[in-house]
């Protein structure tokens, strides 16, 4: 994990719970930014509000990140860059260019509406309301699938993965396209759903499995966390036995 903290106490405590998970973390502290804190208000198991304490890091707190990226990369099987409009990923486009050069998969969670920042990328996940957001709106589903390999194309990404909530998600690559149904039996709480995908498509593509049978994982383990309360996680087990339910 890269990431720019604050020389305070949740900065402290983030090291610690990492070290603690045996997490390999490289926590860059920079003058006057704090380490991004988000209170999420719960009621009767329910999320009602959230809110985030936060600074944007400095150039020099974006450049200490920068340096300490290709040694990262090079080391890592796959790499994700999850960007939450926050500052830390404002120069994005040499962490993607940087993962393309050491030909690791890089992995893209975007924010915004100027996608050209993820060109070359490995694979690109905007949920359907971001998808919209850049590509603009669609009636048929045969509108959406022509929107959606242009924008692939247009961006020179391997794949663009659309997740649709309780539509599923749906797959872009030059092969094909491909839909997969969603997995959730109940939904409880979508918090953390996004990350749930991404994380688990990183660690099958560092596994070298091929593209479509890796978002059918993601798409049971995000099946899974929606069920759970909070910023959850799917165990292997939970996404072993998610194999032997149908679907």
């Amino acid at each position: 994990l890269l990431a720019p903290v604050g020389d305070d106490q949740p900065g402290r405590n983030l090291a610690a719970l990492l070290a603690a998970a045996q997490v390999e973390s490289t926590l860059i502290p920079g003058a006057g930014c704090p380490t991004t804190v988000k209170l999420r208000v719960i009621g009767h198991q329910q999320q009602l509000l959230r809110m985030d304490f936060e600074a944007k890091p400095s150039a020099d707190h974006r450049g200490a990140l920068l340096h300490q990226g290709p040694s990262l990369f090079a080391a890592a099987g796959a790499v994700i860059l999850s960007d939450y409009a926050k500052g830390a990923l404002q120069d994005v486009v040499h962490f993607v260019t940087m993962g393309r050069d050491l030909g690791v998969p890089v992995l893209v969670d975007p924010k915004g509406r100027d996608y050209e920042r993820y060109r070359g990328a490995t694979l690109l996940t905007p949920n359907q309301a971001e998808f919209q957001a850049v590509a603009g709106p669609w009636q048929e589903e045969d509108e959406f699938r022509e929107m959606g390999q242009r924008l692939r194309r247009h961006l020179d990404l391997q794949g663009l993965l659309v997740t649709r909530g309780e539509g599923g998600m749906t797959l872009f690559t030059e092969a094909g396209i491909y839909h997969h149904a969603a997995q959730a039996r109940e939904v409880f709480d979508v918090t953390g759903a996004g990350d749930t995908v991404i994380a688990t498509l990183a660690v099958a593509l560092a596994a070298a499995w091929p593209l479509d049978l890796a978002v059918d994982l993601a798409n049971r383990a995000a099946g899974i966390v929606v069920g759970k309360l909070g910023a959850a996680a799917a165990s292997r087990q939970e996404l072993q036995d998610s194999f032997s339910v149908p679907a």
